[in-house]
Formats: structure tokens, C-alpha cells, sequence
């Protein structure tokens, strides 16, 4: 089956970057659409941006838009996420999604996704 692993999160100071990695093992990345997803401390996951297997993407936050870029690299079965800009509201562990064949949701839904990485912390001080 296929696995994800994330990496990339840590601590950074508002304005700062991170950028994220979702690295897959067990089956070529080419046939799924990866979700960034985050999780805040006691809210609900909320999907962040998807990029589909034609390498489209969706941004499913308004407050992300022009601050986050998810890409894709299939000679390295990896997808990122660029985040820049970044604001204490972004504190949250994020994890990456996969979905087979998929061109990206117009809307994220947790339970249209089939394998989950473990998630990576990004934590932005206020």
C-alpha cells in the first residue's frame, strides 16, 4: 500500500518560511492526488491545498491564498508544500493525503482520502 511520510515542520517566527515535504514509498506517486491537510489544537482537520495528478491545484483556505504553493515532483514521489508569510494562526500539525486518481475535491472531505501520513509539527509563536 502506499505510505506517506511528512517532514519539513518546526518552529518559526511570524513572517518566516517553511517549506514541507510528503514523501511516498511503496507505489509511484503519478496515479494520486495529494492533500495538505492541518490539524490546530482543538479544532477539526481542515484541508489546506490539493494538487491532482495532472498537477492542478486547490487551494481550499482563503487565508492561505497567495501565501502557500503546493507542487509536485514525481521523479522524487514527493509533493510540497512552500508556505511563506507564516502567522501564528497556521500553528498546527499538517499532514499529507493521498486520493488515487483523483483531480482534487472542490471541497476537502476527510473520508474521500485513502492513505494518511503521520504529520509534521509547524508551530508559529505569536
Amino acid at each position: 500500500q502506499l505510505q506517506l511520510a511528512e517532514s519539513g515542520g518546526g518552529l518559526v517566527q511570524p513572517g518566516g518560511s517553511l517549506r514541507l515535504s510528503c514523501v511516498a514509498s511503496g507505489y509511484s506517486l503519478d496515479r494520486y492526488a495529494i492533500t495538505w491537510t492541518r490539524q490546530a489544537p482543538g479544532k477539526e482537520r481542515e484541508g489546506v491545498s490539493c494538487i491532482s495528478i495532472t498537477h492542478k491545484a486547490t487551494d481550499y483556505l482563503d487565508s492561505e491564498k497567495g501565501r502557500f504553493t503546493i507542487v509536485r515532483d514525481n521523479s522524487k514521489n514527493t509533493v510540497y508544500l512552500q508556505m511563506n508569510s507564516l502567522k501564528p494562526e497556521d500553528t498546527a500539525v499538517y499532514y499529507c493525503a493521498s486520493e488515487r486518481d483523483s483531480l482534487c475535491r472542490d471541497v476537502f472531505e476527510y473520508s474521500g482520502m485513502d492513505y494518511w501520513g503521520k504529520g509534521t509539527r509547524v508551530t508559529v509563536p505569536s
